[in-house]
């Protein structure tokens, strides 16, 4: 069955539609795309949607409902999520009555350990059986970063909220940032680390899986790619040291050097540096067996799986 997913992020939005067999697990790419909104903007401080971003949102959804009118998708199969920066939001019903009238779904606003699910589903579907679990996934947004750890189902997970977005706008205003950001920031990352580490068990951890713009970015930043390569990033499995370098690195670069990389999306030259400092502190704090893997099935793919499940339901 042909079925649409839209994630609708801090940072992005992005649609997957897709043939999806819910018997057998399996999901088959029509279309996959992603614009850079910033839905977030200025949330973490004003508590609100700027009119500009829901402009930029909404013109994302129109293209979105375009590209499912012309792939046969109806709106009974149209699963749409929205994550952390419209939990945080409290206008958060003007974005959904414009979704509601240009794609005919009403957008569900899904809890941290929601998405930490889906994001789970999407990741770890190829892994089973291909490499050492438990499987801890790291979902690295704009707004919140989900971590989530299981085999073949979710054992624990916790949404904390430090992402690229809220991180560079609460803390990295210089270019690139100085040492006082750098630390405050920190301090932030690891205070929500601490938390996840007292509801998910991070010393059990297998192989570690990372997720999302943020970190496929950062992996091609590792590979040394001359373009972002879903092909190259999807599976990429590198020392913890590697990719730490690379997170270094970026968050040393100023913003014109970033602007300059040829993998770097443009909507992210500003808030990369801010994602690399997450991550670091992540792959610094977990412990896995082996290689660090990248995957670029995401909650995208956990959402289109779970449409399909409800309409064979």
């Amino acid at each position: 069955m042909r079925v649409a997913a839209v994630d609708c992020g801090t940072n992005s939005l992005r649609l997957l539609v897709a043939d999806v067999d819910p018997r057998a697990g399996t999901l088959t790419d029509v279309v996959r795309t992603m614009r850079v909104v910033r839905l977030g903007q200025g949330v973490d401080a004003t508590g609100a949607f700027a009119p500009e971003a829901l402009r930029r949102t909404l013109a994302a959804v129109d293209e979105a409902a375009a590209a499912c009118r012309e792939h046969g998708v109806a709106p009974a199969a149209v699963r749409f999520v929205a994550t952390s920066a419209t939990r945080d939001a409290a206008n958060r019903d003007e974005l959904t009555a414009g979704v509601r009238e240009r794609l005919g779904v009403v957008p569900e606003v899904v809890s941290g350990e929601e998405e930490a699910r889906l994001s789970f589903t999407g990741a770890t579907r190829e892994l089973l059986g291909a490499r050492p679990a438990p499987f801890l996934v790291v979902d690295l947004g704009g707004g919140s970063t989900e971590f989530v750890l299981g085999t073949d189902d979710v054992e624990a997970a916790l949404s904390v909220d430090v992402g690229s977005v809220r991180l560079t706008e609460r803390h990295l205003r210089s270019d690139p940032p100085t040492a006082a950001e750098v630390a405050a920031a920190e301090a932030d990352v690891d205070r929500a680390l601490d938390e996840v580490a007292r509801h998910v068990p991070l010393e059990r951890t297998g192989t570690l899986v990372g997720v999302a713009g943020t970190i496929t970015t950062l992996t091609a930043a590792a590979l040394d790619l001359r373009a972002q390569e879903p092909g190259s990033t999807h599976g990429a499995a590198l020392p913890a040291e590697r990719l730490r370098a690379a997170c270094d690195a970026m968050l040393a670069r100023t913003r014109p050097e970033r602007a300059a990389l040829p993998y770097l999306h443009p909507g992210r030259v500003d808030v990369i540096g801010a994602g690399a400092l997450v991550w670091r502190r992540v792959l610094a704090r977990v412990a896995g067996r082996g290689d660090v893997v990248t995957s670029e099935h995401d909650i995208l793919d956990g959402v289109a799986l779970s449409a399909a499940a409800r309409l064979d339901g």
